[in-house]
């Protein structure tokens, strides 16, 4: 039988303030162009605009600031039916600063967020046997009740053979012991068939000691963590995932698969004006890859492609490529 939907992205959404003073320093910003942002919305955006019927599961507050969020969702034709509004909670929003081609400074505005307050009811409303996949993003699982409602769809997504992939969104400053997200998180993996991440969000996956952990210039997004990458990739693979994607930026990506092999993938050069939201849009391409039955170079290829267009442009969602730019754009470096 036809599944309602070929994903549900599960977690953050927020307005998205970024500076209009490309290269200013933060004290130094006059102005900010108001954007949505939040990985799990981005993802959601990013494989609609790539031809994927796409839903988004996450909460809003009974504001404009939502207003504002739905009517872009609508717009684009990601399913907003599964997005409840929590009275009392506010919209979370972000704002951050420009300064390529490494400084890009983050404030998170998420006390009393809606998002946060997603529940088991908000699952069962969602029908997570109702898609093909299901993307978690890990800063879910950070506050009580939307951990336990994404444990509660994990459970349901088992149940019926639904696929989950956990993006191993790690944002320090949204844990009271950033040691838990490791916790947490590993602790999700053992439900998931598909993870996701950078090397520091594997290194924080496997994390032992939170001075491991060094941020600069409220880079929050891109910490500095020290670790043992190979290690921390063997552990997350102990805990049954079939695949663990690596991103890796300019690099391109790699795959680890449960039989032991490895598959590197090629990136592409750009210039870059801003990296947040790159990996959403390398997410979105990968998923968009794989919910089309391709191999785990071609997957990987995609979501590389995706995410080199998104780090030349200011912003997030409203900038994710169509699926015709995304191939025209492999195309142009050479193809897959």
């Amino acid at each position: 039988m036809e599944k309602k939907y070929d994903v549900i992205t599960y977690g953050r959404s927020s307005i998205d303030l970024y500076s209009a003073n490309i290269g200013a320093p933060f004290v130094d910003i006059k102005s900010f162009n108001a954007y949505v942002g939040g990985s799990p919305l981005n993802m959601a955006v990013g494989t609609r605009r790539l031809g994927l019927k796409s839903a988004l599961l996450t909460a809003v507050g009974d504001d404009q600031i939502a207003n504002f969020l739905l009517n872009f969702l609508n717009n684009e034709g990601v399913e907003t039916s599964l997005i409840p509004r929590k009275p009392g909670s506010r919209t979370s929003a972000v704002m951050l600063g420009i300064e390529p081609p490494d400084n890009f400074p983050l404030v998170y505005y998420r006390d009393n967020c809606a998002d946060s307050k997603v529940n088991i009811d908000d699952v069962i409303h969602a029908d997570i046997s109702s898609t093909q996949l299901f993307e978690i993003s890990a800063t879910a699982l950070n506050v009580e009740p939307t951990r336990s409602a994404a444990f509660y769809a994990a459970e349901v997504a088992v149940q019926n053979n639904v696929p989950i992939l956990i993006d191993l969104d790690f944002r320090a400053d949204q844990w009271h012991d950033p040691r838990s997200f490791g916790v947490t998180a590993r602790a999700y993996l053992k439900y998931s068939t598909l993870a996701l991440g950078t090397e520091e969000e594997i290194l924080a996956t496997m994390l032992k000691d939170p001075n491991q952990i060094k941020i600069i210039n409220q880079q929050i997004s891109a910490p500095e963590i020290r670790g043992n990458v190979n290690e921390a990739i063997k552990g997350i693979m102990k805990l049954g995932v079939e695949a663990l994607i690596v991103k890796r930026g300019a690099k391109g990506s790699s795959v680890f698969l449960k039989n032991g092999s490895v598959i590197d993938v090629p990136g592409f050069q750009v210039e870059v004006l801003n990296v947040l939201g790159a990996g959403d849009a390398f997410a979105s391409g990968f998923m968009y890859g794989y919910l089309n039955g391709w191999d785990w170079y071609k997957c990987c290829r995609m979501g590389n492609a995706c995410g080199a267009i998104l780090v030349t442009k200011p912003g997030c969602s409203n900038f994710n490529p169509t699926l015709h730019e995304a191939l025209a754009f492999i195309e142009s470096k050479g193809g897959f």
